[in-house]
């Protein structure tokens, strides 16, 4: 009987081990944001009238690390960037992304925000927008929010 219970007791801790390592695996990945952002005109500051639109995936970590990418149609874009300002107003460029084919602008790697761009992201006062050679300061813009 001691042997049986033995053996259910080793059991029994071995799946709770296996449980717990597979929840401390996943904690990084539910404590980072993915963020999925629509950019149009309509956001812009001032607003512009444009069949251009894009749709960005952005994926902010607690250590402030940042990554993702936006895609766009309607538009040769010239320069994209993530700003610090909340909506209805600009603000200063955070992290410049690179663009990696015609449609598509990235977060470079190893991106980090400072603590005070992480606090603005928190308060959804981080943007991005794509600039185009008609509208140098901006064609289309989305509002990053967690």
């Amino acid at each position: 009987m001691n042997a049986v219970r033995s053996v259910a007791r080793h059991s029994f801790l071995g799946a709770a081990s296996a449980v717990t390592l597979c929840l401390a695996g996943l904690s990084g990945a539910v404590l980072s944001d993915e963020i999925k952002v629509k950019v149009s005109g309509d956001q812009e500051i001032p607003p512009v009238t444009t069949p251009a639109s894009g749709t960005g995936i952005f994926i902010v970590n607690p250590d402030r690390s940042i990554s993702g990418s936006v895609t766009v149609t309607g538009l040769t874009v010239t320069a994209a960037h993530i700003h610090d300002a909340p909506a209805g107003k600009n603000g200063p460029i955070v992290v410049p992304l690179t663009k990696i084919s015609e449609t598509t602008w990235q977060v470079p790697a190893g991106a980090k925000l400072t603590d005070g761009q992480y606090a603005s992201y928190k308060a959804g006062d981080l943007y991005f927008n794509m600039h185009s050679a008609a509208y140098k300061a901006g064609e289309i813009r989305g509002q990053i929010k967690p």
